[in-house]
């Protein structure tokens, strides 16, 4: 089997779990496919010495930057986010500038991507990062195609993930590249990561990617919704059990929330069929009256217009088969 050294950068307040996630993934992985020298994994510092991650804990890097890649670059090299990314070091910035292209994969976690940005590594690629820092990249680095949705981006051999927990979404997709789709599902097992996410699932939730409603009625029937996706949840159904207007509603629903009714609708009904299609072992047909599309093929255009993908195609990558 063929080694895949991964090189993990580490800097002052570094988001810790942006590093010990991906490590996790690949070191596990390295013996779920009977080979621990499979993801040779170093971290490295400019100076070699110990650094504070946000959080308060002290790493201790393998070597530093220089030595790190004195044989060589890595085949993987892991940039991690965290609030030491806003005021990045210029020697951290060089370093990533003369090295980072030599790896032949490029990974940044959460809002490392703003260190790539920093170094013109991103220029002209499609990226993500953070929610909270997709704006920022966006309008310090216009030469950078942000998208603010996917929990990770590939593009070619550079790799973005969203927030934290994204980072291993990201490693695990990268190890079913790597030594297949069995490696990844062990790993992920082990891991107690339930859901292999695919990059193209949102970094939130429905509920929590709109707002929640003000006035305590609209605000239930939110999460009634979420709760009885197979229920009527026409208009004016929806308008009935708040005690309003069809139309009165409707535009009160989408002041408050940000979103039309029936479009709320749509995605939570996407969202609770994609989460039993990856987790249970329903038929189509089930998912389909479970999720209140009522027929396979109603479900069937609603996953090719919104994911470019059919239901049992959408399964066939995605489902997590646990022992």
């Amino acid at each position: 089997m063929p080694q895949r050294p991964v090189l993990v950068v580490l800097f002052g307040d570094v988001q810790s779990l942006d590093v010990t996630g991906p490590v996790e993934v690949f070191a596990g992985a390295g013996r779920a496919a009977g080979d621990p020298s499979a993801y040779p994994v170093r971290t490295a510092s400019l100076d070699g010495g110990p650094v504070r991650t946000h959080s308060g804990l002290r790493l201790l890097p393998d070597t530093t930057l220089a030595d790190a890649v004195a044989d060589g670059a890595p085949h993987t090299l892991v940039v991690p986010g965290g609030e030491g990314t806003r005021t990045p070091d210029p020697a951290l910035t060089d370093w990533l500038r003369e090295h980072a292209p030599r790896a032949e994969r490029l990974v940044s976690v959460c809002t490392g991507a703003l260190l790539l940005a920093e170094a013109g590594l991103l220029d002209g690629h499609r990226a993500t990062t953070h929610w909270n820092a997709c704006e920022h990249l966006a309008r310090c680095h216009p030469a950078v195609d942000v998208d603010p949705d996917p929990i990770f981006v590939r593009d070619g051999r550079l790799s973005t993930s969203a927030g934290v927990t994204a980072g291993i979404d990201l490693a695990l997709a990268l190890v079913e590249e790597d030594l297949g789709r069995d490696v990844a599902l062990t790993v992920a097992r082990h891991l107690v990561v339930f859901l292999r996410r695919p990059g193209n699932q949102a970094q939130f939730s429905v509920q929590l990617s709109a707002q929640t409603a003000r006035r305590e009625p609209l605000r239930d029937l939110q999460h009634w919704i979420t709760e009885h996706p197979d229920a009527d949840l026409s208009v004016e159904a929806l308008a009935a059990r708040v005690r309003l207007s069809p139309r009165h509603f409707a535009r009160a629903f989408h002041a408050e929330t940000g979103t039309p009714p029936g479009r709320y609708v749509d995605r939570v009904r996407l969202e609770h069929a994609r989460r039993l299609l990856e987790d249970t072992p329903h038929g189509v047909e089930e998912v389909a009256r479970a999720s209140g599309y009522g027929t396979p093929e109603a479900m069937r255009r609603a996953f090719l217009k919104a994911l470019g993908t059919a239901p049992a195609e959408y399964r066939r990558r995605f489902h997590v088969v646990l022992s």
